[in-house]
């Protein structure tokens, strides 16, 4: 199989070379260049044309950050942002990168090489992300006046992985406060998705946080599952609560998807509702099929508007997912299950 081309950039020496060095010891991975700053990355992305670069976003001259928004409408390129546990992260997101990575506070050898091990999986998945967009602005439905059933009852259920931070915002924003409870697993570590929930909810007119066990799962609130805790739905009286646990991972991913959509399965059956989003592997999928074994209407992201079309693919293929939609019409679709009910 053809190698995957890289390209590292990163203003510290020593980082660049222990990267290079240890992405080099992958069969699949290529590094084919490194640069200590945007302008030397301009250059060696025309010289070289990468499949895949990881940025630093603290860099002197230019940030990785607006070097992204000036990159991605001219040169789209699928980008793994290696970053400190900042806010940051979050607008190289939006300004394009696929996926991050936390940069290690320290420098012990099994530290650097955890970080190598994750770099590796996500270089890879990259490599089969879809960037092409970002040279286009995305016509996005909007709900406007719309009101929704603020039923305590009813549960919107959304899961996703790779570019799932983005594709998630742009479903959510266009719900007013008076849908019904929403529940999501984001593959994110621990840390991130508390600031994740934190943007999101000074953005959109939904309340959004960072799920805590014991939270009631209300109207016009969208409850995150906390990074490296595994989220359920419980019955509790006449409503429902969230329990957040430990556990070992679940498809390789804790929190996992398919435990909350089990949960869904489980404890509000036909009341729920189901969306899987853009992401890599085939977490979510067996929990969206029992899902909709029980009742609940499901929905899954289209391959043209995923990043990675790989969880939807999944979920598709074995039936999970009774409507297929580009991303831009599933808050539409959302609403009008909602309606109909």
């Amino acid at each position: 199989m053809k190698k995957i081309k890289v390209l590292i950039v990163d203003d510290s020496f020593l980082f660049r070379e222990t990267l290079a060095q240890g992405l080099s010891m992958d069969p699949m991975i290529d590094v084919v260049a490194t640069a200590s700053d945007p302008f030397q990355a301009r250059d060696k992305i025309l010289e070289f044309e990468p499949d895949v670069m990881t940025l630093d976003i603290e860099m002197p001259r230019m940030n990785g950050i607006e070097f992204l928004r000036r990159l991605m409408p001219q040169h789209p390129i699928p980008v793994v942002i290696i970053s400190a546990l900042t806010e940051n992260v979050f607008d190289a997101l939006n300004a394009g990168a696929v996926d991050f990575v936390p940069k290690p506070t320290v420098t012990k050898a099994e530290t650097l090489q955890s970080l190598i091990n994750e770099l590796i999986i996500k270089i890879k998945i990259a490599s089969t992300a879809k960037v092409a967009h970002w040279k286009k602005d995305i016509d996005l439905w909007e709900t406007g006046s719309k009101v929704y059933r603020g039923d305590i009852h009813t549960i919107i259920g959304i899961g996703a992985s790779t570019g799932g931070t983005d594709a998630i915002y742009q479903v959510i924003k266009s719900f007013s406060k008076d849908i019904p409870g929403i529940v999501v697993v984001q593959h994110m570590p621990a840390g991130f998705t508390n600031m994740y929930a934190q943007r999101l909810n000074s953005t959109c007119s939904v309340e959004v946080k960072e799920a805590q066990n014991g939270d009631r799962v209300t109207p016009g609130k969208v409850l995150i599952a906390p990074g490296d805790y595994h989220m359920q739905v419980k019955k509790a009286g006449s409503g429902y609560t969230v329990k957040c646990m430990t556990g070992d991972k679940v498809n390789g991913h804790c929190p996992s998807v398919d435990v909350l959509f089990n949960s869904l399965a489980e404890n509000v059956g036909s009341k729920a509702i189901g969306v899987i989003l853009t992401g890599m592997g085939n977490d979510g999928a067996k929990g969206l099929l029992a899902m909709r074994n029980n009742g609940a209407r499901t929905i899954g992201q289209d391959q043209e508007s995923c990043v990675v079309y790989g969880m939807p693919r999944v979920a598709y293929e074995i039936g999970a997912v009774e409507k297929q939609l580009p991303l831009e019409r599933i808050p539409q679709s959302i609403g009008v299950l909602l309606k109909n009910r």
